[in-house]
């Protein structure tokens, strides 16, 4: 699979950074940058803080020239900008996504996860995510564009190049033993778990009633990592959003929570194992 906006989110988050960066090299206010360029205040904010959906070259280009920037940092820059103005599939579900997750999903060399009551969504199979999605308020045109999503967030694991990310993902035995739809679904679910669980790219444990309450953390929590020295994200979900957490102290928090989530878990070869003889018994 191939992804023409691969890299894009993490782009424009680079390049937020680093117009920061540049300014307050120069000794500039983000407010006087605003006046200078006759742009209303909060622009150049807005920017800086990422909050916006693609850069306009014109924009950047107004603040590399205010910002007396030449040469091959201006190529970087340029470079920064035209990568983030790719136009992602995830913007066709705007309904679904309110924030860049899947981007940061997309473009990470590594992901962490966390699911202490559900599967994660990169791991459900169809049956999974209707029968999941049927639990919810939401009207069924929703949930039908929420089954493309989350599918379409999937081809991720199917890369076959350098960008396909390194999984890493802990789930309890409590989320297979939920009854949902039918015999043969659940069954098939687990049997889809065992199959990713022998992939070279993912890693899957699982904590067992045996081995006591999950441990590490309680929240379903999703963390990503990336290449080129960009500093690690978090995103937390609860049942109504999907919280972002950037702060290094936070996330190194997380970090290490889902380093002893793993070491309270079977290792991975065990946990093929385990599923593998979970859904023997359900045949």
């Amino acid at each position: 699979m191939s992804d023409d906006a691969y890299g894009a989110t993490v782009a424009k988050r680079r390049l937020s950074r680093r117009l920061m960066e540049l300014r307050v090299n120069t000794g500039y206010t983000a407010n006087h940058v605003c006046d200078i360029l006759n742009w209303g205040r909060g622009k150049v904010g807005r920017f800086e803080a990422n909050q916006w959906k693609r850069p306009e070259m014109s924009d950047i280009r107004d603040l590399i020239r205010i910002y007396e920037v030449t040469g091959s940092e201006r190529d970087e820059i340029e470079e920064l900008a035209v990568r983030a103005r790719q136009r992602p599939w995830w913007r066709e579900y705007g309904e679904i996504f309110d924030n860049d997750f899947p981007g940061y999903e997309s473009d990470a060399t590594s992901i962490r996860v966390f699911m202490p009551l559900v599967l994660p969504g990169l791991l459900q199979t169809p049956a999974y995510v209707e029968a999941l999605l049927r639990t919810g308020p939401r009207p069924p045109a929703w949930r039908r564009k929420a089954v493309e999503a989350r599918l379409r967030r999937q081809e991720i694991l199917d890369r076959a190049d350098e960008t396909a990310p390194k999984v890493s993902v802990v789930i309890t035995e409590a989320s297979l033993l939920y009854r949902w739809g039918r015999h043969e679904d659940r069954r098939e679910q687990i049997e889809h778990l065992a199959d990713l669980s022998r992939r070279r790219n993912i890693e899957l444990r699982i904590q067992r009633f045996d081995d006591g309450p999950p441990t590490g953390m309680v929240s379903m929590v999703n963390i990503f990592g990336f290449s080129g020295g960009e500093p690690p994200i978090v995103f937390v979900e609860t049942d109504y959003v999907i919280e972002e957490v950037s702060k290094p102290e936070s996330v190194n928090g997380y970090l290490q929570s889902f380093d002893r989530a793993c070491d309270a878990a079977l290792e991975p070869r065990d946990t093929t194992v385990y599923l593998e003889q979970l859904a023997k018994r359900m045949e």
